[in-house]
């Protein structure tokens, strides 16, 4: 592996922010040997001194909303104020959530036997902690939290598109964690690459099907634990007897926020037929109030593209959509002027075989498609390798129990759009992701299961 930098460009224009050097593959070795060093003396801590260092953090991660905020704007193009907003969101959230992993992690006597039966969580040792661009606080801290709760070391290795976020918000962990126990790398792919075949004892993975494919094959000779969290193709199905401008409303809202650059977007909108053309005429009112613009002023709602080659994929699958005799109904065009923004588009009747239907999009696109029966949609739904998220609309409560019941989904919505409770996991099921976060469920993921049992003296 080659010494090389990231250029870090701004893209609502195009320029560069700073040239940064990416990690030499010596570096690598020496941050995970720093995190094997400071891993005993970290485990060995008592859980509750390690959670009051994490509740450290996240208060200063809330002081530091307003700079980190405009910092992460900046480098990937978030609106300033949902910059913030996520920065001070997680803060909070995950403040709550280090009770979860107290409970997570705590020993229990186990009843039913004569011997004293000790079950304790262990924790796994040197996590190699991978993460994306499009929520570079709140994915990364979801993952350090637990990882570090339950007692183990990281490292950790922001997306390239984002470094200076992953750095200020490492530089948050070190302030307040014992040498070693947090490490950051720089880099892109190769650095990646390199970390996930190092001797870490876990890796976990946000990102695309793609590299967690790449990372599983890596992680095989050594039987490395996995948590990957992937894409997905999430469908949202409107029957004809559903709150329609609601129902357009989620659908629209749910493809373009973050510029539709969310694993758990709407990607694909089945509508009963009867009702299409009305639906789609709620759509395109609603993704009327959604216009690109500078992300630093406070009334946009939608900035660019992280990247040029992002929003190369999304002109190519609105292209081939084109080309397969889909109409487009609003946007599909590039826009003029420097940065890599792309209009709220909408696109009706894709065939089957389109790229908008089958890949991901990761753009600000909303696709509509139309079904006959119930038997269809939820077929037509399930015509996917993902299953990371869905979305049901409906006025028959019993067909919504029912729907939601036969799609292949980790998290469904019901006259809503998908979403959780306190405690419960965020699951991609099938090709959508291998273990999972959150919850007591999640946090357990990062250590393993240790029983003793104690003969009675």
């Amino acid at each position: 592996m080659s010494q090389a930098t990231i250029h870090n460009l701004d893209p609502a224009t195009g320029e560069l922010i700073e040239e940064i050097p990416c990690a030499t593959e010596a570096e690598v070795q020496a941050k995970v040997a720093r995190a094997r060093n400071a891993w005993p003396a970290w485990r060995g801590m008592d859980s509750g001194q390690r959670l009051d260092l994490l509740r450290a953090v996240l208060k200063r991660l809330e002081e530091e909303a307003p700079e980190l905020g405009a910092l992460l704007s900046r480098e990937m193009g978030k609106p300033l104020s949902q910059a913030i907003g996520e920065v001070r969101g997680y803060a909070k959230h995950l403040a709550g959530e280090l009770d979860e992993v107290a409970l997570a992690i705590a020993p229990q006597i186990m009843p039913g036997s004569e011997d004293e039966v000790l079950l304790s969580r262990e924790p796994h040792g040197v996590v190699a902690v991978i993460t994306p661009w499009n929520f570079p606080v709140g994915m990364p801290a979801q993952i350090l939290i637990p990882a570090l709760g339950a007692g183990n070391t990281v490292v950790f290795k922001p997306s390239e598109h984002v470094p200076l976020t992953g750095a200020f918000l490492a530089r948050l962990f070190q302030e307040h964690l014992p040498d070693g126990v947090l490490e950051l790398l720089q880099g892109g792919g190769p650095v990646g690459a390199a970390l996930v075949e190092e001797e870490v004892d876990m890796i976990a993975f946000v990102g695309s099907r793609a590299t967690g494919i790449a990372i599983m094959r890596s992680a095989a000779g050594s039987l490395k634990r996995l948590v990957l969290e992937l894409g997905g193709k999430d469908p949202l199905l409107v029957f004809a007897d559903a709150d329609l401008e609601a129902a357009a409303i989620c659908a629209t809202q749910n493809s373009l926020r973050n510029t539709g650059q969310v694993c758990c977007s709407v990607e694909r909108v089945l509508v009963e037929r009867s009702v299409a053309q009305r639906f789609e005429k709620l759509v395109l009112q609603e993704a009327g109030n959604w216009p690109f613009g500078d992300p630093q002023v406070k009334q946009t709602c939608m900035g660019p593209l992280v990247s040029e080659s992002q929003r190369d994929n999304v002109v190519a699958h609105v292209a081939d959509a084109r080309e397969k005799g889909a109409r487009i109904a609003l946007g599909g065009e590039l826009p003029k002027g420097s940065g890599w923004f792309y209009p709220a588009t909408v696109i009706v009747d894709a065939p089957s075989d389109a790229k908008v239907i089958r890949d991901e999009t990761f753009g600000p696109v909303v696709c509509l498609t139309c079904f006959d029966t119930e038997d269809e949609a939820v077929e037509r739904a399930n015509d996917t390798v993902y299953g990371l998220g869905a979305n049901v609309w409906t006025g028959d409560p019993e067909r919504g129990r029912r729907v939601s019941a036969g799609l292949r989904a980790g998290q469904v919505g019901v006259n809503r759009y998908l979403g959780g409770a306190p405690g419960t996991p965020w699951v991609g099921a099938r090709q959508s992701g291998v273990g999972f976060l959150g919850g007591i469920e999640g946090h357990r993921q990062f250590t393993t299961p240790k029983t003793v049992a104690t003969a009675p003296s």
